[in-house]
């Protein structure tokens, strides 16, 4: 089974289209911050979130019982799709319903080989993996560079390195960022 969450109007055909509202028509009506979720047990070979898991889980506990709920459904070796807005960017900051940054880093916290290495190295990263019984592997971040900066390295006058050290300081830089995550159980 292959599942949109949160489709809204963007619904993917062959997908199972799920949405918390009923005004867009998906196959499933469900609030992701309500679990468990309306599937079974590793039923989902892949998860797409497009520009939606920024919305989801403003308090921690809500956030964690999502990836719980994510992991569960998922099968071995399934893919999730994730695309979020950049969190210096205008896009997210001016969305107030956009309650949370997912990052790169934030979702290696629930990299269970991570989570080992940063406990054998004494590390403080948050062992999310550990602590959740998860395991998800980043396999491929890209980003989107606003137009301007996407011009400048195709003319070579920037790095994709350079561009990214920019959005460290700066904001509108990159516009979006997309994650393929690996699940591994």
């Amino acid at each position: 089974m292959k599942i949109n969450m949160g489709c809204g109007t963007r619904k993917i055909e062959g997908y199972v289209n799920l949405d918390s509202y009923d005004t867009f028509a998906p196959d499933v009506v469900h609030d992701l911050e309500s679990f468990p979720w309306p599937f079974d047990d590793n039923a989902a070979e892949e998860v797409v979130f497009n520009h939606v898991l920024e919305h989801l889980g403003e308090t921690s506990k809500v956030f964690l019982g999502i990836m719980s709920e994510l992991y569960r459904i998922c099968a071995p070796n399934a893919q999730v799709v994730i695309k979020v807005p950049h969190p210096r960017h205008d896009d997210f900051i001016n969305d107030p319903t956009h309650v949370r940054p997912v990052t790169p880093e934030m979702l290696a916290l629930f990299d269970l080989d991570l989570n080992h290495e940063w406990q054998e190295k004494g590390g403080a990263n948050s062992k999310l993996a550990m602590a959740l019984g998860v395991d998800f592997n980043i396999e491929q971040v890209a980003i989107v560079p606003e137009k301007v900066y996407q011009e400048k390295m195709e003319s070579g006058d920037l790095t994709l390195q350079q561009i990214a050290n920019l959005a460290r300081k700066d904001l509108n830089v990159i516009r979006e960022t997309a994650i393929l995550l690996r699940v591994r159980k």
